[in-house]
């Protein structure tokens, strides 16, 4: 399971309440609808390095609609310039040693690579960059489509929040 992580990044991992073993060497992060994991492997000195992937659908697959090339296009550009300020949603400087957004038929492959040297600061990174990457998402939601699956939700969920005392509307 999770036997080849470093072990100061194993037990950060177990006993904060975001996450939970996966069958992968991974931790799964449990607060969000996409999929976001993290792995971790020893590094140089007294550091760790750690690798956050998060899986969601593209526009056209969540979506109920046809979407047109140039709306899939933009919003996806759009998409991976807005997630390259992750570090900036930590309380922690961190600096990417890499990122990459990349599509794989109907989903956007998020990836982020760091060093820390406490396993603890860096399980809340990585469960910050998971959010991040959701909040950013939804925010990036283009209106006038009917969406499906955990995109719909989140919406119905951001509708709903925004109807107890904020403007209402979608979340954009």
């Amino acid at each position: 399971m999770t036997d080849g992580l470093p072990e100061s990044a194993r037990q950060a991992f177990d006993v904060h309440d975001a996450f939970e073993p996966s069958d992968d060497a991974a931790y799964r992060v449990t607060t969000t609808a996409f999929e976001g994991t993290v792995t971790a492997t020893d590094a140089p000195e007294w550091r760790t390095a750690y690798t956050v992937t998060v899986r969601a659908p593209t526009l056209p697959a969540a979506t109920v609609d046809d979407v047109g090339d140039a709306v899939v296009d933009g919003w996806f550009e759009t998409l991976t310039r807005r997630l390259e300020d992750a570090p900036q949603s930590t309380r922690t400087a961190v600096d990417l040693g890499g990122y990459a957004v990349e599509r794989d038929g109907e989903t956007v492959v998020v990836t982020y690579e760091f060093e820390l040297g406490s396993a603890d600061t860096a399980a809340r990174v990585a469960k910050t960059f998971v959010e991040y990457v959701e909040g950013t998402y939804v925010e990036g939601i283009v209106p006038g489509y009917d969406y499906e699956g955990p995109v719909a939700e989140l919406v119905e969920q951001a509708q709903h929040d925004a109807g107890d005392g904020g403007a209402g509307g979608t979340p954009l």
